[in-house]
Protein backbone atom coordinates (compact mmCIF):
# COMPACT_ATOMS: atom_id res chain seq x y z
CA UNK A 1 0.00 0.00 0.00
CA UNK A 2 1.79 3.56 -0.74
CA UNK A 3 1.77 5.88 1.90
CA UNK A 4 -1.17 8.25 2.35
CA UNK A 5 0.02 11.94 0.68
CA UNK A 6 -0.28 14.84 3.32
CA UNK A 7 -3.64 16.90 2.37
CA UNK A 8 -5.85 19.31 4.13
CA UNK A 9 -9.16 20.27 2.67
CA UNK A 10 -10.34 24.28 3.00
CA UNK A 11 -13.16 26.71 1.99
CA UNK A 12 -13.40 30.44 1.44
CA UNK A 13 -16.62 32.24 1.11
CA UNK A 14 -18.02 35.75 -0.13
CA UNK A 15 -21.59 36.56 -0.44
CA UNK A 16 -22.84 33.54 -2.45
CA UNK A 17 -19.45 32.49 -3.86
CA UNK A 18 -17.59 29.64 -2.57
CA UNK A 19 -14.11 27.95 -3.05
CA UNK A 20 -12.87 24.82 -2.03
CA UNK A 21 -8.91 24.59 -1.93
CA UNK A 22 -7.25 21.08 -1.81
CA UNK A 23 -4.10 21.68 -0.72
CA UNK A 24 -1.16 18.51 -0.60
CA UNK A 25 2.47 18.53 -0.82
CA UNK A 26 3.97 19.40 -3.56
CA UNK A 27 6.14 22.42 -5.56
CA UNK A 28 4.41 25.11 -5.12
CA UNK A 29 1.73 24.85 -8.12
CA UNK A 30 -2.13 26.84 -7.68
CA UNK A 31 -4.78 25.98 -9.94
CA UNK A 32 -8.04 27.66 -9.86
CA UNK A 33 -10.61 25.60 -11.59
CA UNK A 34 -7.88 23.49 -13.87
CA UNK A 35 -5.85 26.53 -14.86
CA UNK A 36 -3.03 28.57 -13.23
CA UNK A 37 -2.97 31.26 -10.68
CA UNK A 38 -1.39 33.48 -13.16
CA UNK A 39 -3.96 33.03 -15.82
CA UNK A 40 -7.02 34.24 -13.66
CA UNK A 41 -9.37 36.36 -14.81
CA UNK A 42 -10.63 39.67 -14.86
CA UNK A 43 -6.54 40.55 -14.61
CA UNK A 44 -7.02 43.59 -12.02
CA UNK A 45 -8.48 41.14 -9.45
CA UNK A 46 -5.84 38.81 -10.16
CA UNK A 47 -3.51 40.73 -7.21
CA UNK A 48 -6.20 40.36 -4.74
CA UNK A 49 -5.53 36.75 -5.07
CA UNK A 50 -1.60 37.07 -4.83
CA UNK A 51 -2.25 38.93 -1.76
CA UNK A 52 -2.20 35.98 0.37
CA UNK A 53 0.87 34.56 -1.34
CA UNK A 54 2.91 37.91 -1.25
CA UNK A 55 1.90 38.42 2.67
CA UNK A 56 2.26 35.01 3.91
CA UNK A 57 5.86 34.77 1.80
CA UNK A 58 6.81 32.33 -1.39
CA UNK A 59 8.76 30.20 1.12
CA UNK A 60 5.71 29.31 3.00
CA UNK A 61 3.89 27.86 -0.07
CA UNK A 62 7.05 26.02 -1.78
CA UNK A 63 6.21 22.82 -0.76
CA UNK A 64 2.48 22.92 -1.26
CA UNK A 65 0.36 22.32 -4.15
CA UNK A 66 -3.08 23.89 -4.19
CA UNK A 67 -6.19 22.83 -6.14
CA UNK A 68 -9.13 25.29 -6.01
CA UNK A 69 -13.11 24.56 -7.26
CA UNK A 70 -15.24 27.72 -7.22
CA UNK A 71 -18.73 28.34 -7.93
CA UNK A 72 -21.00 30.93 -7.30
CA UNK A 73 -20.94 34.36 -7.01
CA UNK A 74 -19.90 37.20 -9.23
CA UNK A 75 -16.57 37.46 -10.05
CA UNK A 76 -15.08 39.61 -7.56
CA UNK A 77 -17.09 37.29 -5.13
CA UNK A 78 -15.07 34.56 -6.38
CA UNK A 79 -11.72 36.34 -6.04
CA UNK A 80 -12.70 37.34 -2.33
CA UNK A 81 -13.46 33.24 -1.69
CA UNK A 82 -10.49 32.49 -3.52
CA UNK A 83 -8.21 33.96 -1.48
CA UNK A 84 -9.61 32.95 2.01
CA UNK A 85 -9.45 29.39 0.72
CA UNK A 86 -5.58 30.14 0.01
CA UNK A 87 -4.95 31.70 3.18
CA UNK A 88 -6.66 29.06 5.11
CA UNK A 89 -5.34 26.02 3.36
CA UNK A 90 -1.55 26.99 4.00
CA UNK A 91 -2.50 27.64 7.51
CA UNK A 92 -4.40 24.60 8.16
CA UNK A 93 -1.79 22.89 6.15
CA UNK A 94 0.73 24.09 8.50
CA UNK A 95 -0.95 23.34 11.66
CA UNK A 96 -1.07 19.95 10.33
CA UNK A 97 2.12 19.13 8.79
CA UNK A 98 4.54 21.75 10.22
CA UNK A 99 4.84 23.19 13.93
CA UNK A 100 1.93 24.08 15.39
CA UNK A 101 4.50 27.99 16.40
CA UNK A 102 5.04 28.73 12.41
CA UNK A 103 0.98 28.61 11.86
CA UNK A 104 0.62 31.06 14.55
CA UNK A 105 3.23 33.73 13.18
CA UNK A 106 2.05 32.81 9.91
CA UNK A 107 -2.06 33.06 10.68
CA UNK A 108 -0.68 36.36 12.68
CA UNK A 109 0.96 38.08 9.77
CA UNK A 110 -2.46 37.48 7.22
CA UNK A 111 -4.78 38.89 10.28
CA UNK A 112 -2.52 42.02 10.44
CA UNK A 113 -2.65 42.30 7.05
CA UNK A 114 -6.30 41.39 6.08
CA UNK A 115 -8.98 40.03 8.52
CA UNK A 116 -11.19 38.38 5.69
CA UNK A 117 -8.00 36.61 4.56
CA UNK A 118 -8.98 34.11 7.33
CA UNK A 119 -12.46 35.07 8.95
CA UNK A 120 -15.51 35.84 7.02
CA UNK A 121 -17.23 38.50 5.95
CA UNK A 122 -20.81 37.53 7.44
CA UNK A 123 -22.98 40.48 5.13
CA UNK A 124 -25.36 38.88 2.92
CA UNK A 125 -28.13 40.64 0.53
CA UNK A 126 -31.41 41.51 2.18
CA UNK A 127 -34.21 39.76 0.62
CA UNK A 128 -36.31 42.36 -1.44
CA UNK A 129 -39.51 42.95 0.30
CA UNK A 130 -43.40 43.74 -1.15
CA UNK A 131 -44.41 47.70 -1.31
CA UNK A 132 -40.88 48.44 -2.88
CA UNK A 133 -38.58 48.84 -4.99
CA UNK A 134 -35.70 46.65 -2.76
CA UNK A 135 -35.49 45.62 1.03
CA UNK A 136 -35.76 49.00 2.50
CA UNK A 137 -36.83 51.57 0.06
CA UNK A 138 -40.76 51.74 -0.26
CA UNK A 139 -43.14 53.48 -2.89
CA UNK A 140 -43.59 57.39 -2.23
CA UNK A 141 -47.09 58.44 -0.47
CA UNK A 142 -49.15 60.83 -1.98
CA UNK A 143 -52.01 61.87 -0.16
CA UNK A 144 -53.75 63.45 -3.90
Amino acid sequence: MAPATQAVQTFGKKKTATAVAHAKEGRGLIHINGTPISLLKPEILRFKVYEAVLVAGQEAFSAIDIRLRVKGGGHTSQVYAIRQAIAKAVVAYYVKYFDAASAIELKKKLVAYDRTLLIADPRRAEPKKFGGHGARARRQKSYR
